[in-house]
C-alpha cells in the first residue's frame, strides 16, 4: 500500500480538529492539540539541527504565535516561525529549505539557497541515497528524519560510521556560531553614555550658539581573539576531523582574530590553510603540513613553544585559549603544569576541552588533566556535536 504525501494542512487538521472520540482506548480531548504541539516543537529542534538559534524563549514564542493564528493553514505556520525563528537574512533561506523538507509545503518564493543540498541530506535517515526514489519533502518521512539528526547530535564521534560522519561533517559545516567580543578604545555615536562634547559644540555652533541635545558616545567593540591548540595525536584520531572542522568554521566567520594550532609532538600554524572557503579542501590543506598526525604527545613542550612564540609576543594576551585534548602526556606534567599557568595568567579565558569528559562515569585521571585543572576556567566535553555546540555558547560568553 502506497502512503500518499498529505499536506501541511491535512496533517495539522488531523492532529488539531479531528475528533477525540475513543477507538479503543482511554482518550481525551487535549491529546489532538498537544499532538500538534509535539509536531511543531519537533520542528524547531530540526531547525536548531540546522544551525538556527533556536532557545525555549523562541520556540515558546512560535508556539504561541501559531496558536494565535491558524496552525491548520501552512501559511500562517510558515510565517509565524519566520517571524519568530529567524535572527537575520541568513536564516531565512536555512528556515525556507527546512520547512519545505519537513512540512513539505509553502515557502515564500522556494527559494533555493547553497546550503540547501547539505541540509536535505543532514535531514535524512542516515545511510539513505537521495536517489533511492523517495522524495526528500516528503512529510511522512520529514518526522524521522529530524529524529535521526536529532540522535545524531548526541552520539559519540569516536563511534560514529562513516556515513554518520559524513553527515555529521555537513551539520557542522552549517554551524554560524556567535563570538565573544571585547571593548575598544575608539568610541561610536549612541543614545546613551558619556556626553560628546565636540560634537555637542559644534552642533552648537552650527545652530548660532543655541544650545541643543548632548550628544553622546559610547565604547565600540571588537572581536575578541580566539585561539585553537588541537591536539591531533594517536589518542584523539577518532575526533580530530570534527574538530578540526570547528576551528574552520571559527576560522571562516572570524579570519582576523583566529589562530588555530595542533599538538603532538611539536607545534604546527595551520590558520592559513584553515582559510580556505570548503571544509573538505582546507582540511586537505591542513593535513598536508601536520607532521605529526596520529602520532605521540608531548603536550607541555607543544604548550611552552606556543607561549615562548606566539602566547606572550600578543597572540594569547586577552585571547580566549581552547586547548582540544583528552589529556594523555608522555612528557613532564610538571612541565604542562607551568605551562597552563603562564597561559592562564596572559588569556582572558583557558578552556580546556576532553572528549572523554562527556562519558559515563568519567573521572579526570589523567595525569595532564590533573595538572592543569587548577590554571582552567572552563573544563567541558566535546564528543558530540551537541558539546561542541555548547563549547561555543562558553566561547561567545567570555
Amino acid at each position: 500500500m502506497v502512503r500518499t504525501p498529505r499536506s501541511t494542512a491535512d496533517r495539522l487538521d488531523s492532529r488539531v480538529d479531528a475528533p477525540s472520540t475513543p477507538t479503543g482506548g482511554d482518550t481525551d480531548g487535549t491529546s489532538d492539540g498537544a499532538d500538534a504541539t509535539v509536531l511543531l516543537t519537533a520542528f524547531t529542534r530540526a531547525l536548531s539541527a540546522a544551525g538556527l538559534a533556536i532557545g525555549p524563549h523562541r520556540a515558546a514564542t512560535f508556539l504561541r504565535a501559531a496558536a494565535a493564528l491558524s496552525v491548520t493553514d501552512p501559511r500562517d505556520v510558515y510565517w509565524a516561525g519566520r517571524s519568530t525563528l529567524t535572527a537575520n537574512f541568513d536564516d531565512i533561506a536555512v528556515f525556507d529549505v527546512v520547512f519545505a523538507a519537513y512540512f513539505g509545503g509553502f515557502t515564500a518564493g522556494n527559494r533555493r539557497s547553497r546550503a540547501q543540498p547539505a541540509i536535505q541530506r543532514m535531514l535524512m535517515p542516515v545511510g539513505t541515497d537521495p536517489g533511492d526514489g523517495e522524495e526528500i519533502g516528503e512529510p511522512s518521512t520529514a518526522a524521522a528524519r529530524a529524529a535521526a539528526t536529532e540522535v545524531l547530535r548526541h552520539r559519540d564521534i569516536g563511534q560514529l560510521t562513516p556515513a554518520e560522519r559524513r553527515e555529521l561533517s555537513a551539520m557542522l559545516a552549517l554551524l554560524a556560531p556567535g563570538l565573544p567580543r571585547r571593548s575598544s578604545r575608539r568610541r561610536r555615536p549612541a543614545g546613551r553614555g558619556a556626553v560628546d562634547v565636540h560634537r555637542t559644540v559644534r552642533a552648537m555652533l552650527a545652530a548660532g550658539g543655541e544650545p541643543g541635545l548632548l550628544a553622546r558616545r559610547r565604547r565600540r567593540t571588537r572581536p575578541r581573539r580566539i585561539v585553537l591548540l588541537v591536539d591531533v595525536s594517536g589518542s584523539m584520531a577518532p575526533y580530530a576531523d570534527a574538530l578540526l572542522r570547528v576551528a574552520h568554521v571559527l576560522v571562516r566567520r572570524q579570519p582576523v582574530s583566529t589562530e588555530v594550532f595542533t599538538i603532538g609532538t611539536r607545534l604546527t600554524r595551520i590558520t592559513r590553510a584553515l582559510a580556505l572557503a570548503d571544509p573538505d579542501v582546507a582540511l586537505a590543506a591542513a593535513a598536508e603540513v601536520i607532521p605529526d598526525y596520529s602520532g605521540g604527545t608531548r603536550l607541555g613542550e607543544a604548550v611552552r613553544a606556543f607561549v615562548d612564540r606566539w602566547g606572550q609576543r600578543g597572540t594569547a594576551r586577552g585571547a580566549v585559549v581552547v586547548l582540544f585534548s583528552d589529556g594523555w602526556e608522555r612528557g613532564s606534567t610538571d612541565l604542562l603544569a607551568e605551562q597552563a599557568q603562564r597561559l592562564a595568567r596572559l588569556s582572558r579565558q583557558l578552556v580546556w576541552v576532553n572528549p572523554h569528559k562527556g562519558k559515563q562515569g568519567y573521572l579526570p585521571v589523567q595525569t595532564g588533566i590533573v595538572a592543569v585543572l587548577p590554571h582552567l576556567d572552563h573544563f567541558v566535553a566535546g564528543h558530540s556535536m551537541a558539546a561542541l555546540q555548547e563549547l561555543l555558547e562558553v566561547i561567545r560568553d567570555a
